[in-house]
C-alpha cells in the first residue's frame, strides 16, 4: 500500500510538559514524527504545551501552536487549521486520552477529519480494563484473574473474595498513576480512591498480585496490512511489583530459554494483531519463574517509554516507522534509515547487552518515600550498552550520576549486616546497592537473595562476578592479563588502581564496536557506537573510510534528566551540533541518555553512547582525536568535565575553564563583583556547622545556605533560625565536603533573570525575564514572564550594564545566564552561570533569537556585530510569554510542596499572548490548574506573612470563594472585616482540617511555613492531603495573587486568541 492520498496537512497532538510517567521520549518520537511526515511532503501542524523541547522548535513544522493541551483547544486549532488527519499516538498518554475524547461524537466526521495511527476500538480495548481482558480471553491468551470497579467499596469486596495482596491499575493513566500494591482494607480504601480520581473513566482494575513473577516486555510494530515484527525483547532485572520505569531494564531478555522466548513474542504478535494495532506497541508479560506459565500485564498501543528504549538499543527508528504506517505504508515499504538498504519489516539483531537505569530524585528529595511500587518514580534514566551484562551494568552505574564507579556504594559501609540483610528485602531505589553489599560482605548467598527478591540467579551471577572481580584486584598481583580481564568486565583503571592500591601495569583506550540494527549484516549510513575492548575499533574503521576531510568537534551531553537538569539542555546540545554541522564540521555526541533527540541516530554525524566520566571520555577522544570540544550546552554533567579536559591540553570551545572556575570560586567571584563595581547580598563560605552558625549570626537570618558547584538549586534552603542551620549542615556533612557551603543573606526582592551571548567583547541580551513569585523561590519553579513587566527604565538600564560588565570580566564566550534581585531599588547579583541555562529554549523561540546558534559561532570565533542580530538589549516582541512550572507531587510520598531555593518541578508549560494577564491563564491551564472561579478557599499562613495574606484573601473573597482559616490566621483576617470560618488544625478535634479537606468544599489552598520539608510535620501533611486530592496548594503569596488576577478576569481558554509562533 502507498502513501494514502486522501491525507495532506496533518495535526500532530504533542505530549505536554515533561512529568514523572511521561518524559523526553516524547519530545523523540515527536520530533521523529514530524520529520517523517515532512519528507512525505505533507503539511504538518503541531500542538503542545512544551516549550523547552525540539519539537516545537520553528523548523519542526509548518504551523506550531504552543497550547494548552485539551480537547477544547484541540477542537479549535481544526476548525482554524482544517487538517484532513489527526495524530494522536506520538503524544504519549496525554495525546491518546485526547485522541480518544476527539473520537467521541460526531466532531471529527463533520469536518472529514480522519485519526491516524489511533484506531478507538483499539485504543478501547487495550485501555478499558474490561475490554483488555474480554479480548484476551476471547484469543486465549491468559490473564490475572481480576475485576473492574468503579467503586471503593466494590474495590474492597471483591479483593476480599480473591484475597490479598492485589495491585489497583486506574485505566487511561500514565506512569502507573494512582495505582499501586494493596494489603489491606485501609490501604485499599485511600489507593483504590486516588485510582479512581485519577483514571479518565472513573474506573480500576482490581487484580491478582503475582509479585515475584519476572516481567517481560516486547515492543512490536505492524502494518495496516497485518505485517508484524519483534523489535525487541526487554527483561526487568526487578520481577513484578516495581514499575518498569523504575526498574533496571535489559534488552535484549536475558533469562529465557528459547522456547520461553517463542511463546512469548508469538503471545505479543497474536495480542497485537487481535487489538488490531497499527504503529508501534509495547505489550507486558509476567511470567513465573522456573515455568512455563504466563500472564498478559498490559499493553500499551502507542509509542512509549519503552519504544524510546527498544529504538536506542536496536537502532530501529520505532516512531519514524510507525508514523509511515499511520499514513497508509507497509513495513516492507519502509527503507530502514540505519542501514539504508534493508527495509522496515527486517526484524532487528542485537549481539550485545544493553540496560537502561533508572535516575530518582532521592538524592534531592532526602524526605520522600524511597519504596518502589506500581506507580513510577524515576524522573529518567540512562542507558549503557555492553559486549556482555557486567560491563554494561558497571558503565551504567556510572553514568547515574551518584558519584560511583561500581555499585559500592559508599553510605552503605556503616551499615551493620542485619541492616544490610533488611535493606535487601525493602523495594527500593537503593536495593540493588544493597544485594551488591550482601555478596561483597558474603553475609547472603544469590539463592538466598533470590528467594527474598525474586530477582532472577543469572542476574545475581553477574552481580557476583564483579564482586569476585573486585576481591582479587584487591588481593593479588596486577599484571596485564588481570587488567585485561577487569576492563573487560567494566572496571576504569581509576578504580583499578584504588582497589588493588597498584599503577595499571599498561593503559588502554577502549575501541568502539557499532550498533546497525542487523549485527554487522550490512553497513550502517548512520551509526553510533559504545566502547568495548575488542582489538578491532569499528570506530576509526568507519572514520578512515568516510575520510571527510572536515574538523571534527565533540559536543558533550546532559546524561539523565533529573530535577535541576532536564531537557532543555538536550535542547542545546542538539543546536549546537545543528550549527556546527551546517557550518562544515563534523559534529560527534557523547551522550547516554536514550530519551532523547540528542541521541536519535541521525542527529549527529556520529553518536558515542556511553558515560561521561573522565576516563570514558578519554577514549572518545582518543579515537576522534577532535579539533576542540564543546561542554557548554550539557549543564553541570558536561560543565564538570572542563577541569579534567583542560589538564589534558583539550582545546575546549568558549568562555575559558578558568572563568568557570571564577564564577563558583565564592572568593574569587567576590572579588571579580568588587572589581565591576557590582553590589551582591552579603556572605561567606563555611565548611562545618559551627561556622555555619557563626556566619548565620554575623549576616543576620534569613540566610540562604547551598552548596558550591551545583545546579538545580540541589539541598538549598532559607534558614530562618539555628535550627534550620544545624539540620541542613547535618544532612550536608553525612559525606566529606569537597567544596565549601555558601551562607548569603536572603533578600526578598523581585528576581530577575537574563540569557546573554557574548563573543568576549560584545554581548546581545534577547529578553530580561522577571518572575512573579518573589527571589527564594528557585528560578526553574517560578512563573517566568517575558519581556519584563514592573521594571523601572533605571532597573533594566542598570541589568543591561551590569550583564555587559560581568560577560567581559569573566570573558564569556558563548552563553551566559545571569540572575539578579531587585531589593529596595537596588540590583544585586545571586548569580552567574557561564553555560547555557533552561530558560534558553523558551526564550529564543519567543524572542525569534537563535540563541545556540549564535553562541556556537562566537565560541568559533565570530563577531556578534557580524551576524544580524545586534547587540545589547533585543528590542520587546509584541506579545509577552508566561512560562508556568509543573510538578510530580502526586508521584512522590511525603515530598512537602513547599516552593523554596531548592528546584521541584520536573518540567514547564508556556502561556503566549498579546498582554500579561491572558499569557498567564493560558500557561495556568496548560500546566493543569482547572481555574474553579467559586468555591472555598483554605488559608494557613506563617507569621511574617498574615499581613500580606489580607490583601490575597480579600481579592478571593470578592470573587466569590468562601474563606477557610487556621485559628490565628481567621482571627486576624476577621478582625480586618474579612470574614472566614475558623477550622481546627489536623490533631485537634474533628471536624477539622483534614475533615474539611476531605469535604470537597476546597478549591485553593494558600500555605506559606517557617519550617517545611519534614513529612512529620502537620503543615506538610496537610499539604500532602491536598496534593492526593488534587486541590491546588500555593506556598508563595504571589503565585496565589496572580491566580486571583486571572480569575477576576471571568474569561475561559474560548476568549483566547490561538497563537501560531511560526507568525511570533
Amino acid at each position: 500500500m502507498p502513501k494514502r492520498s486522501d491525507v495532506k496537512k496533518v495535526l500532530v497532538i504533542g505530549s505536554g510538559p515533561i512529568v514523572i510517567g511521561q518524559a523526553a521520549e516524547f519530545d523523540y518520537a515527536g520530533t521523529q514524527a514530524c520529520r517523517a511526515l515532512k519528507e512525505e511532503g505533507l503539511e504538518v501542524v503541531l500542538v503542545n504545551s512544551n516549550p523547552a523541547t525540539i519539537m516545537t522548535d520553528k523548523t519542526m513544522a509548518d504551523k506550531i501552536y504552543i497550547e494548552p493541551l485539551n480537547v477544547e483547544v484541540i477542537k479549535r486549532i481544526i476548525d482554524i487549521e482544517k487538517p484532513d488527519s489527526v495524530l494522536a499516538n506520538m503524544g504519549g498518554q496525554t495525546g491518546l486520552n485526547i485522541g480518544m475524547e476527539l473520537s467521541e461524537g460526531d466532531f471529527l466526521k463533520s469536518r472529514g477529519v480522519k485519526l491516524l495511527g489511533v484506531n478507538p476500538e483499539t485504543i478501547r480495548k487495550a485501555e478499558d480494563r474490561q475490554a483488555f481482558k474480554d479480548t484476551m480471553l476471547s484469543i486465549n491468551e491468559p490473564c490475572i484473574p481480576s475485576k473492574v470497579v468503579e467503586s471503593v467499596p466494590d474495590a474492597v469486596a471483591y479483593a476480599n473474595e480473591i484475597g490479598y495482596p492485589v495491585v489497583v491499575r486506574p485505566a487511561y493513566t500514565l506512569g502507573g498513576t494512582g495505582g499501586g500494591f494493596v494489603h489491606n482494607d485501609e490501604e485499599m480504601e485511600e489507593i483504590c480512591a486516588g485510582g479512581l480520581r485519577a483514571s479518565l473513566i472513573h474506573q480500576v482494575l482490581i487484580e491478582k498480585s503475582v509479585a515475584g513473577w519476572k516481567e517481560i516486555e516486547f515492543e512490536v510494530i505492524r502494518d495496516g496490512a497485518g505485517n508484524a515484527i519483534d523489535v525487541c525483547s526487554m527483561e526487568n532485572v526487578d520481577p513484578v511489583g516495581v514499575h518498569t520505569g523504575d526498574s533496571i531494564v535489559v534488552a535484549p531478555a536475558q533469562t529465557m530459554s528459547a522456547g520461553e522466548f517463542h511463546m512469548l513474542r508469538a503471545a505479543a504478535l497474536n495480542i497485537v494483531t487481535a487489538l488490531g494495532v497499527e504503529g508501534g506497541c509495547n505489550v507486558q508479560f509476567a511470567l513465573k519463574p522456573d515455568s512455563d506459565q504466563y500472564a498478559v500485564i498490559e499493553v500499551n498501543p502507542r509509542v512509549s517509554r519503552s519504544s524510546a528504549l527498544a529504538s536506542k538499543a536496536t537502532g530501529y527508528p520505532i516512531a519514524k516507522v510507525a508514523c509511515k504506517i499511520a499514513i497508509g505504508y507497509r513495513l516492507d515499504e519502509i527503507v530502514n534509515a540505519v542501514t539504508g538498504k534493508t527495509y522496515a519489516c527486517n526484524e532487528p539483531s542485537v549481539d550485545y547487552c544493553v540496560i537502561k537505569f533508572p535516575k530518582w530524585p532521592f538524592d534531592k528529595f532526602v524526605y520522600a518515600d524511597r519504596h518502589l511500587g506500581t506507580q513510577m518514580k524515576a524522573t529518567g534514566e540512562v542507558m549503557s550498552i555492553g559486549p556482555g551484562f557486567e560491563i554494561a551494568f558497571m558503565k551504567a552505574v556510572r553514568s547515574i550520576e551518584l558519584g560511583i564507579d561500581t555499585p559500592h556504594l559508599p553510605k552503605l559501609e556503616a551499615k551493620t549486616d542485619d541492616e544490610i540483610r533488611a535493606m535487601v528485602a525493602d523495594t527500593d531505589d537503593e536495593r540493588i546497592f544493597a544485594i551488591y553489599a550482601a555478596l561483597e560482605r558474603g553475609i547472603m548467598t544469590p539463592d538466598e537473595i533470590f528467594d527474598i527478591t525474586k530477582i532472577d540467579r543469572w542476574f545475581l551471577s553477574k552481580l557476583n562476578r564483579l564482586v569476585a572481580m573486585q576481591s582479587e584486584l584487591k588481593a593479588g598481583t596486577l599484571d596485564e592479563e588481570t587488567y585485561m580481564r577487569a576492563k573487560k568486565l567494566g572496571f576504569l583503571d581509576k578504580t583499578i588502581e584504588r582497589l588493588s592500591g597498584q599503577k595499571v601495569p599498561v593503559h588502554r583506550y577502549a575501541s568502539y564496536k557499532m550498533v546497525d540494527t542487523c549485527a554487522a549484516e550490512f553497513a550502517a549510513e548512520t551509526p553510533y557506537f559504545y566502547s568495548s575492548w575488542d582489538e578491532e575499533n569499528e570506530a576509526e574503521l568507519y572514520n578512515a573510510e568516510l575520510n571527510s576531510g572536515k574538523k571534527r568537534i565533540v559536543v558533550f551531553g546532559s546524561g539523565p534528566i533529573r530535577i535541576g537538569q532536564g531537557i532543555e539542555f538536550d535542547y542545546c546540545s542538539v543546536h549546537c551540533v545543528r550549527t556546527l554541522k551546517k557550518l562544515g564540521y563534523e559534529a560527534i555526541i557523547a551522550n547516554n541518555n536514550p530519551e532523547t533527540v540528542s541521541t536519535d541516530f541521525d542527529t549527529s554525524d556520529r553518536l558515542y553512547f556511553d558515560p561521561l566520566t573522565p576516563e570514558d571520555v578519554d577514549s572518545v577522544l582518543a579515537t576522534e582525536r577532535p579539533e576542540a570540544v564543546v561542554v557548554q550546552f550539557g549543564g553541570q554533567t558536561a560543565i564538570k568535565l572542563t577541569k579534567h579536559l583542560q589538564e589534558k591540553g583539550v582545546k575546549i570551545l568558549g568562555t575559558p575553564a578558568d572563568s568557570i572556575d571564577a564564577a563558583e570560586d565564592r572568593e574569587r567571584f567576590d572579588a571579580l563583583l568588587e572589581q565591576c563595581g557590582i553590589p551582591r547580598p552579603a556572605g561567606t563560605t563555611v565548611f562545618t556547622t559551627e561556622e555555619a552558625l557563626e556566619a548565620a549570626h554575623k549576616v543576620g537570618y534569613p540566610v540562604l545556605l547551598r552548596p558550591s558547584y551545583v545546579l538545580g538549586g540541589q539541598n538549598m534552603i532559607i534558614a530562618y533560625d539555628d535550627n534550620d542551620v544545624k539540620e541542613y549542615m547535618a544532612i550536608i556533612t553525612s559525606h566529606e565536603l569537597e567544596n565549601p557551603v555558601l551562607i548569603d543573606k536572603y533578600l526578598m526582592g523581585k528576581e530577575v533573570e537574563v540569557d546573554a551571548i557574548c563573543d568576549g567583547t560584545d554581548y546581545l541580551i534577547p529578553g530580561i525575564m522577571e518572575h512573579v513569585e518573589r527571589a527564594g523561590v528557585h528560578s526553574g519553579d517560578s512563573i517566568s514572564v517575558y519581556p519584563s513587566q514592573t521594571l523601572s527604565e533605571a532597573v533594566r538600564q542598570t541589568i543591561i550594564d551590569y550583564t555587559g560588565r560581568l560577560a567581559r570580566a569573566l570573558k564569556v564566550v558563548g552563553l551566559v545566564n545571569i540572575q539578579y534581585v531587585v531589593y529596595q531599588d537596588t540590583v544585586y547579583v545571586i548569580e552567574v552561570n557561564p553555560r547555557s541555562s533552561r530558560t534558553v529554549p523558551y526564550i529564543s523561540k519567543v524572542t525569534n533569537v537563535p540563541m545556540v546558534e549564535l553562541a556556537t559561532r562566537c565560541m568559533l570565533g565570530e563577531a556578534l556585530k557580524d551576524m544580524g542580530f545586534g547587540t545589547g538589549l533585543v528590542p520587546e516582541r509584541d506579545y509577552v510569554a508566561v512560562k508556568v512550572p509543573v510538578f510530580s507531587f502526586e508521584k512522590l510520598r511525603n515530598l512537602d510542596v513547599q516552593l523554596g531555593p531548592e528546584m521541584k518541578s520536573t518540567g514547564e508549560v508556556l502561556g503566549l499572548a498579546k498582554n500579561f494577564e491572558d499569557a498567564l491563564f493560558k500557561g495556568l491551564v496548560a500546566a493543569g490548574y482547572k481555574m474553579k472561579k467559586s468555591g472555598g478557599v483554605l488559608i494557613t499562613v506563617r507569621d511574617t506573612d498574615k499581613v500580606e495574606a489580607m490583601a490575597v484573601a480579600d481579592k478571593f473573597r470578592q470573587l466569590g470563594f468562601d474563606l477557610y482559616a487556621t485559628a490565628g490566621t481567621a482571627n486576624r483576617l476577621n478582625k480586618e472585616m474579612i470574614p472566614t470560618s475558623s477550622v481546627r488544625k489536623m490533631h485537634e478535634e474533628h471536624p477539622n482540617i483534614v475533615d474539611l479537606l476531605e469535604s470537597g468544599k476546597i478549591d485553593y489552598i494558600i500555605s506559606t511555613d517557617a519550617h517545611g520539608r519534614d513529612p512529620k510535620l502537620a503543615s506538610v501533611q496537610m499539604r500532602r492531603i491536598a496534593v492526593e486530592r488534587a486541590i491546588p496548594v500555593f506556598t508563595s503569596l504571589d503565585t496565589a495573587t496572580a491566580m486571583a488576577r486571572c480569575l477576576a478576569m471571568d474569561k475561559t481558554m474560548d476568549d483566547m486568541e490561538l497563537i501560531d509562533i511560526t507568525k511570533v
